[in-house]
């Protein structure tokens, strides 16, 4: 096989593999943790006086060129020693860019604790991996929660990593992740952040537009599902961000079930839109559903990508 092929297509198995089997264990370093320090340390030095959006914006580009220049001289080391070191090193970095079983054990374990320990269990789990407050949640709602936060971090957990690193290797795929991580720490509308973290949120809508999109008909690939299509097209871009209501639409219209509405963030309540027309009660068992649907996206991603990089390097 071509040597450029299998320089893309090792690390991309390899880490599609090592995330299927060990998802993102507690006790393992993880790089998001070292670049939400450093944000941490950033914004509470620059987030302060005068030219709070200029400041954000210095901070944001300068984390990602850092971030870039530190991945793509380390690869470039690497393969001038050894072709194997950079297979180890590319392969372990593909595995931290991927958050995909991640992702669906945390939203099982709030299913379960909802399932097998009540309202009060599953309010709790949920408020670990949501952004909304979780104390007035009814059974329902925090189904409904997990499904929107399972949709929506297909995109930014999966599709959209993939998507990076087809476009530029490890240096794009880990200088997107400071890009979300920068966005999910200070790319909030609260007085704090309000302009500081404008930038950044920006950044992001900008970064992810494409692989919303693209994560929203795969969904609908993976299901045959002309309703989810129809969603998408009818819903998608109602949503207050600029991508989540794609995948988000493409998962209610897979289920034929009904998201958004009003929710409490940091006390206040956001009113957005619903996304769907039928506000059933979701069951427990759609959770296996909605789990093939996230497995099968990404899989298909990763073969789309190795027959893209085939059919360029033919």
């Amino acid at each position: 096989m071509d040597g450029k092929f299998l320089m893309v297509a090792i690390p991309l198995v390899a880490g599609y593999l090592l995330d299927l089997l060990l998802g993102d264990p507690r006790w393992l370093p993880h790089p998001i943790r070292l670049f939400g320090n450093t944000i941490s340390k950033g914004e509470k030095l620059l987030n302060t006086g005068r030219y709070k959006v200029l400041k954000g914006a210095l901070l944001t580009m300068l984390l990602c060129v850092l971030v870039f220049s530190c991945f793509y001289f380390t690869q470039r080391w690497l393969l001038s020693i050894s072709t194997p070191a950079y297979y180890i090193f590319a392969s372990i970095f593909v595995f931290y860019g991927l958050a995909n079983r991640s992702l669906l054990q945390e939203g099982k374990e709030v299913f379960d604790a909802l399932e097998h320990r009540g309202l009060e269990a599953g309010r709790k789990r949920l408020s670990w991996i949501v952004g909304r407050q979780t104390s007035a949640l009814n059974e329902n709602q925090i189904r409904t929660a997990v499904f929107e936060t399972l949709s929506e971090n297909l995109s930014d957990g999966v599709i959209a990593p993939l998507f990076y690193y087809a476009a530029g290797g490890i240096p794009a795929m880990m200088v997107y992740k400071m890009i979300n991580t920068l966005d999910s720490m200070i790319g909030y509308k609260s007085e704090r952040y309000f302009y500081f973290g404008k930038f950044a949120a920006r950044l992001d809508d900008v970064a992810n537009f494409i692989p919303a999109r693209l994560t929203a008909l795969l969904m609908v690939l993976v299901t045959f599902s002309k309703q989810g299509m129809v969603y998408i097209l009818k819903y998608g871009h109602q949503h207050a961000s600029p991508n989540s209501g794609y995948p988000e639409a493409a998962l209610a219209g897979i289920l034929q079930c009904r998201f958004g509405g009003p929710n409490t963030y940091h006390g206040q309540v956001v009113v957005k839109p619903y996304i769907g027309e039928v506000p059933r009660e979701i069951a427990h068992e759609e959770l296996k559903k909605v789990m093939y649907v996230n497995h099968a996206v990404t899989a298909v991603m990763i073969c789309l990508l190795l027959l893209i990089d085939i059919l360029l390097k033919s």
